[in-house]
């Protein structure tokens, strides 16, 4: 907790030096003036709005227990049995199997699973699931995870509205400053959460997960499924998806295009081994 608290004032206050630094450059003392309310506007944003910014990125609505009994039945069972708050609960229409927990804190969490998870994976294997994104929820990494995700997100935005800097009236490109500002700006805003996550505390959910659960097979039989149907139906690499896709339980880009820089998960060969290790089982 102490060390995520840490690494997200040093996100916060990393990103405020850069929107500054780029107002400098574009506008001298009184750019830098803009871009530090800018800054603070921003921080607020990442702060208080990051869970609003990943569910919006991969279209969640909320979801009643009237449509999706199971999933309710799973997660206020875990929740009652971990002695937290139930989240709030998402559920995405992308067909690839995916999920993801977010917000500022237990209180404030939200855990959302895509349509193509809730047809794939049988009970056992949601619930497994289900243990590994509260696990994310109680050991406090998922306010680092979405403060880095709506960082990334404006500051790829910022790339894109870079074109509109440094062009001339006979030129269609985006003009030198503007081609400078989105070569830049989109592997700083990668690696800010290269930075931010480290890879594991996805090893540290899978664990804490299949302990709540008391089924480390179930969760190891859900994460085979859930790459080989993330390879089949690899989601868009925009900029929306890219800078949320570190909060989601496996990598949901094919890994050869722009998002690869985003990447923050193990291979899952190596998070099965060690959730079978968990089990007793020896290769």
């Amino acid at each position: 907790m102490h060390h995520n608290g840490l690494r997200t004032a040093i996100l916060l206050g990393g990103l405020s030096a850069l929107i500054i630094a780029v107002g400098a450059w574009l506008g001298g003392g009184t750019g830098a003036r803009i871009a530090f309310v800018l800054a603070l506007v921003s921080n607020g944003v990442a702060y208080f709005f990051s869970d609003r910014i990943a569910l919006s990125a991969m279209r969640a609505r909320p979801v009643s227990e009237v449509e999706q009994p199971t999933l309710y039945r799973i997660v206020r069972e875990l929740s009652t049995q971990a002695r937290q708050p139930m989240p709030r609960l998402y559920i995405s229409p992308t067909v690839q199997p995916n999920a993801f927990a977010t917000g500022r804190s237990p209180r404030q969490a939200a855990v959302c699973v895509t349509y193509g998870l809730t047809k794939l994976l049988n009970e056992d294997e949601l619930r497994g699931v289900i243990g590994h994104e509260l696990s994310h929820v109680y050991n406090r990494d998922i306010l680092i995870s979405s403060v880095a995700g709506a960082f990334a997100t404006m500051i790829t935005w910022l790339s894109y509205v870079a074109v509109f800097f440094g062009g001339s009236d006979d030129d269609e490109g985006p003009g030198f400053v503007g081609a400078l500002l989105m070569m830049v700006l989109g592997p700083v805003a990668a690696t800010m959460v290269q930075m931010a996550i480290s890879r594991t505390r996805e090893f540290q959910a899978d664990e804490s997960g299949a302990r709540l659960t008391g089924d480390p097979l179930a969760l190891a039989s859900a994460l085979r499924k859930i790459e080989m149907g993330a390879r089949r139906l690899p989601l868009p690499e925009n900029s929306r998806l890219t800078s949320a896709s570190h909060m989601m339980i496996a990598n949901p880009f094919s890994g050869s295009g722009f998002g690869r820089l985003f990447s923050t998960h193990p291979p899952t060969s190596e998070r099965v081994a060690r959730l079978e290790r968990m089990a007793g089982y020896r290769r």
